[in-house]
């Protein structure tokens, strides 16, 4: 299998998150005074995903751009690509098409965090090749969202918000995709909302009867796109931090709790 490349979708106007947005790329509202964005890039990284495209907005983009830069400090090469209209997330991946070629991809929405991150899923897809792989959590209120009919780990069908649920896993927001999807994608019409759909691209795929997976996520996953999911990410990410002291601690000072201490840090 070719190198695979990363995707992260970095548009959206984070409507539902303001008045934080206001002033700021929702990718860019801090996570553990950490960018969301930046957990995204990391985790592509740490799966050995280097080349990365960031989708970016006119409005916010060129401030995510300066926000991230060329990739370097996180050990990735990173191209900007502009989307010109929020038009769906199937137009974003034909807007891609010229930078991803005939790699094989993992498409990241960029205000979605992971606790167990990609290392896992990329290695599934690149021993198994699928034409996707798809990646679903156990809900509570699956008509809420875009749900998968399995048979075994092979997706049978994709629903958006049923009222009939055929399953309780609803679609997270990381796929990993082969060429096929560029063309399932192009025969797509715009859906209800007047946006290009994944879930009915990857339903293209599945009815030409090409191969496509799914894996359960492990740990907890957040999209940060509301409030109330931005503050529980917070929680979920803190709650992870383990006590480290690197920075010089004076002798009149006491450290209590969970808290780094970063070298260089003044005393």
């Amino acid at each position: 299998m070719e190198a695979l490349k990363g995707l992260i979708l970095s548009g959206g106007a984070g409507t539902r998150l303001r008045p934080i947005t206001h002033t700021s790329a929702k990718q860019l509202v801090p996570v553990a005074n950490k960018p969301v964005l930046f957990y995204g890039i990391e985790a592509l990284v740490e799966a050995g995903v280097e080349e990365i495209g960031i989708i970016i907005a006119p409005e916010t983009g060129d401030e995510i751009r300066e926000t991230v830069g060329d990739g370097a400090r996180f050990g990735a090469e990173i191209t900007y690509i502009l989307q010109d209209e929020p038009a769906g997330l199937a137009h974003a991946v034909l807007t891609a098409e010229e930078f991803i070629g005939s790699s094989p991809f993992v498409m990241y929405l960029g205000d979605n965090l992971l606790a167990e991150g990609l290392r896992g899923l990329v290695a599934t897809f690149r021993e198994s090749e699928p034409d996707a792989l798809i990646l679903l959590t156990p809900v509570s209120d699956p008509s809420s969202y875009g749900v998968a009919e399995l048979d075994g780990d092979h997706v049978v069908r994709l629903v958006e918000k049923p009222k009939d649920p055929p399953s309780n896993l609803a679609l997270v927001g990381v796929y990993l995709f082969g060429s096929p999807i560029f063309d399932a994608a192009r025969s797509l019409e715009p859906s209800w909302r007047g946006e290009y759909e994944i879930t009915e691209a990857i339903q293209k795929l599945i009815e030409d009867g090409r191969n496509v997976q799914s894996e359960v996520v492990g740990g907890w996953w957040k999209d940060t796109g509301q409030l109330a999911d931005m503050l529980e990410a917070n929680r979920l990410v803190l709650e992870e931090i383990e006590t480290r002291l690197e920075g010089e601690i004076d002798e009149r000072s006491r450290v209590e709790g969970r808290v780094v201490v970063e070298a260089g840090a003044p005393p």
